[in-house]
């Protein structure tokens, strides 16, 4: 008899008030307002590891999102991811009191020069005993520019290529600088590293440059797992080269299986398997021990959240300034440098501004599943098998209840139907995904740069250019 195929679960968040379904800071459950206390994560943390959570998906922005009405008035009265505090600071603390929990994090490349960049993960995967992974991000707000002392934000493809060679710099560092068997650790003959086998890389790239040696030595993972969200042309062909794990926008379930069966196809044409890269979705779970107490919860979360905040941070990701609009007033969805697959699916379905409050009345635009144990289970396993996808990135609504409800109430039913773990995997975070060991598996792209792989000259010839 084959195995059920096991739901995939990270708790999707940020470190800030205001993440996906905004306006819930206000009710009175809701302890979003202690994000900057360390308590606060530490017993999330805890709280996952209990409910068998692969990992905790944390989200990051360095801009604002001031397209709406033009300034962050509203950002700031709602707290539309603003204040938001690093994420990377919480992930020691995290990791110190959980075991398996696995640790994807947000870093937008534009903001952090590659050379540091690739010690601060290679010092959190040790810390973490192999449980990072990390979210490339190229960054699509011109506030985040503009803050950062760019000229300007790149076009969208143009942000890939630079995210490609930022990729292959890193890989330099993590996978070649260091031979396995460098470190030695002998007290007495007083031999730390072998010197032969410790590498200078020398990087020449279309946006990077750098001479130097990789300062940590090998973590468990050496490459952090490579999350990736964008499902647009030249976001599926970076993360068919790239991608272990991609969050795609899914508003139905024949929309994800299109997107997931191109993800999977664009990987097999660059020489991996379809089972290379795992795809969430972001999803809203209010769960209840009967449907009419998830019917009940669902309206009581309506009454705090606000749809124009959910409003303003969709205009962001489209910069569209929504305000400027009646409400059925037809909208004018071209084309923009920010999020495309956003704004393609808007432009498919024609919302209105009417239509789009209606989308967000909860404060976020996710799907939502509302019931009991078995009305939600049933719903996952629709997305899991129609949608073709491999788990979900779930996000908060009232904070911890949200997580504390599907632990309790959700979790159950999904180990008695055989679709969701009852323990752990041994090894890092790689190898809990995959089963396949710690380290990237000889056919990413990224083993090619390691000491001595057979596939170097091919995977250069693979290097994309462009005029």
């Amino acid at each position: 008899m084959t195995s059920k195929k096991k739901i995939l679960l990270n708790a999707f968040n940020m470190n800030c008030v205001g993440h996906i379904n905004h306006g819930l800071w206000t009710h009175p459950r809701d302890r979003s307002t202690e994000y900057a206390d360390l308590d606060y994560w530490t017993s999330l943390a805890k709280t996952l590891e209990r409910g068998l959570f692969d990992g905790i998906f944390l989200a990051d922005i360095v801009g604002v999102y001031d397209i709406y009405q033009g300034n962050v008035d509203l950002v700031l009265k709602e707290s539309i991811q603003l204040p938001v505090n690093d994420p990377l600071m919480l992930i020691s603390a995290m990791a110190s009191v959980t075991k398996n929990l696995g640790f994807g994090v947000t870093v937008n490349l534009s903001a952090e020069a590659p050379y540091i960049f690739a010690r601060r993960m290679s010092t959190l995967d040790h810390l973490t005993k192999g449980r990072m992974g990390w979210n490339i991000v190229t960054g699509y707000l011109d506030s985040a520019s503009r803050a950062l002392g760019l000229s300007g934000q790149d076009e969208h493809d143009k942000r890939y290529d630079r995210a490609d060679d930022y990729l292959d710099l890193c890989y330099k560092l993590w996978e070649g600088s260091w031979e396995d068997g460098a470190v030695i650790k002998d007290m007495a003959a007083r031999l730390y590293a072998d010197p032969a086998k410790v590498h200078a890389v020398h990087h020449r790239g279309p946006f990077y440059t750098s001479d130097g040696y990789h300062l940590a030595e090998p973590s468990k993972q050496r490459t952090p797992v490579l999350y990736q969200a964008g499902s647009s042309g030249r976001g599926r062909e970076f993360a068919a080269r790239h991608a272990e794990c991609v969050f795609i926008t899914g508003s139905d379930k024949a929309t994800a299986r299109a997107t997931s069966r191109a993800l999977r196809q664009a990987a097999v044409d660059v020489g991996r398997r379809p089972e290379d890269i795992k795809i969430f979705i972001g999803i809203t779970v209010i769960p209840g021990k009967t449907r009419a107490e998830a019917e009940d919860k669902f309206e009581e979360y309506k009454r705090d959240a606000s749809p124009e905040a959910g409003l303003a941070h969709f205009a962001a990701g489209m910069g569209i300034d929504f305000s400027k609009y009646d409400l059925d007033e037809p909208i004018t969805y071209g084309t923009s440098n920010s999020i495309q697959s956003i704004t393609q699916l808007a432009k498919q379905k024609g919302w209105t501004k009417r239509q789009l409050l209606g989308e967000v009345e909860i404060g976020g635009r996710y799907p939502r599943a509302v019931g009991d144990a078995n009305h939600i289970a049933d719903e996952l396993a629709s997305w899991i098998e129609e949608g073709e996808i491999d788990g979900f990135n779930l996000t908060r609504t009232v904070t911890p209840e949200s997580y504390e409800d599907f632990i309790d109430i959700v979790i159950p039913e999904l180990q008695d139907r055989g679709i969701y773990k009852t323990s752990y995997d041994d090894g890092g975070l790689r190898n809990k995904l995959f089963s396949e060991g710690d380290r990237l598996p000889a056919r990413h792209h990224g083993a090619s740069f390691r000491i001595g792989a057979a596939d170097v000259p091919a995977a250069s010839e693979k290097r994309i250019t462009r005029a």
